[in-house]
């Protein structure tokens, strides 16, 4: 990888997302060499992903080069690769571009999405986990529109322009949001000669409510403001195949539709090599102790989405969000420096901030630990939380004023083809085409 030799001890990260680049800020200039290594060269701001696939914004204002990020930090190198092992035995990595020895490494590789296991819905339907990902949904759902503009056979238009989204969580909400906007107040303006009010949005949970991470209050608010944007919501239905024309489920309903988004769920991006005593299945999650060490090693950390740090008050691991994956990185780059320096290590204590999600113009929910509210002022909440934690002033000045523009306008932009995504078929293509 022609990383040159020093005097420090080298801390390899894998993972350049909220949890490495929070520890990366923590090991600036601290007489350590750090190696990133991301198989993109961009910090990805995950939460703004469904404005980027909905036309809101551009992929670049929500996207912040890696190299950018350390460019002032001493001893420290980025390396574009994706990491195909880890050889524990020999204190070192194996990835596409050659092999690398550590003396502490950590594990940040975040998520991806969880099909539990259906070959067939994985293939046919879509995710939204990477700036990729989100444009080839934009892509796809402008060229139905497209399509459907075409044809004359109403069955098949009906298909193009139904949307089934599997999943009510955060992302699946915020997604449904804003494609019932689009639906209301653009759609209709840039498709005259489509009947636009034939347009559905359906999003199916399988639990009994959405945002049931929530409380039960926001959770009820947020589904009142979907359905009053005419979201359909499915509760405890559980979809069980997609066959790239229709959805069946446990239960009589069936879907008729060319576009499924998944957001249903998400697992660990396990990378190879750790002792399977490390691993927790079912998730694809890797177990670690309360100072984010690896089980069975003491050299080797999790941070982030991919580490299950199974507590009391979270026995299945902190949620898989960013401010467990901030905290995490932010606490081990001290701990890392405590242990080099013989010190003893501080445990990690997750400071629950709260959780938030909006549905749209002035609708948003807000649960903060004291108090808990919805509509007009958490939407304003949302907008500056979001607002400060986008790394960068350029991306914070670009997606303020693209959002006070599209307010203003009731417009987004964005609704552009740049990158064209048509699925081959709907059993050929493969997941990495998604």
């Amino acid at each position: 990888m022609n990383i040159p030799q020093s005097k420090n001890p080298r801390i390899v990260i894998i993972g350049g997302g909220f949890a490495g680049i929070a520890l990366a800020k923590q090991l600036k200039n601290k007489n350590v060499q750090v190696v990133l290594l991301d198989q993109h060269n961009y910090h990805n701001f995950q939460p703004l992903l469904y404005q980027v696939a909905t036309g809101g914004l551009e992929a670049g204002s929500i996207a912040y080069p890696i190299r950018k990020v350390i460019q002032e930090y001493d001893d420290f190198y980025f390396r574009l690769t994706t990491v195909q092992e880890i050889d524990t035995a020999n204190k070192k990595i194996i990835a596409e571009i050659g092999e690398l020895n550590y003396d502490y490494l950590v594990i940040a590789t975040g998520s991806k999405t969880n099909f539990f296991g259906n070959k067939e819905i994985m293939r046919n339907s879509m995710s939204m986990k990477t700036i990729p990902q989100a444009l080839n949904i934009r892509s796809f759902i402008l060229e139905n529109f497209e399509q459907a503009v075409l044809t004359t056979d109403k069955v098949e238009q009906n298909s193009l322009i139904n949307f089934v989204l599997v999943g009510g969580g955060p992302t699946g909400v915020e997604l449904a949001g804003a494609l019932a906007e689009m639906k209301k107040a653009i759609l209709q303006k840039d498709y005259p000669d489509l009947d636009i009010s034939k347009m559905q949005i359906n999003l199916i949970q399988s639990g009994d409510r959405i945002l049931n991470t929530m409380t039960e209050k926001s959770s009820a608010a947020a589904e009142q403001f979907l359905v009053n944007l005419g979201v359909k919501v499915w509760k405890n239905v559980r979809v069980t195949n997609y066959n790239g024309r229709t959805i069946t489920t446990n239960s009589d309903l069936v879907f008729d539709t060319a576009t499924v988004i998944w957001t249903a769920g998400v697992q660990g991006a396990v990378v190879a090599g750790l002792n399977g005593d490390a691993l927790v299945e079912r998730v694809e999650r890797i177990r670690v102790n309360e100072f984010s060490q690896v089980k069975g090693y003491t050299d080797i950390f999790a941070i982030g989405d991919i580490a299950s740090m199974e507590t009391a008050v979270f026995p299945q691991g902190h949620p898989m969000m960013a401010q467990p994956a901030l905290q995490q990185g932010a606490l081990l780059g001290k701990n890392i420096i405590r242990l080099i320096a013989g010190k003893q290590l501080e445990p990690f204590t997750y400071n629950d901030k709260g959780s938030m999600a909006t549905i749209g113009r002035n609708k948003a929910v807000v649960d903060l630990p004291n108090y808990h509210f919805s509509g007009v002022f958490a939407w304003f909440v949302w907008m500056f939380v979001h607002l400060f934690s986008l790394i960068g002033f350029k991306n914070k000045a670009v997606v303020f004023l693209n959002w006070v523009y599209n307010y203003i306008r009731f417009d987004r932009e964005g609704r552009l083809i740049i990158r064209p995504f048509r699925k081959r078929s709907f059993t050929t293509f493969t997941s990495d085409e998604i």
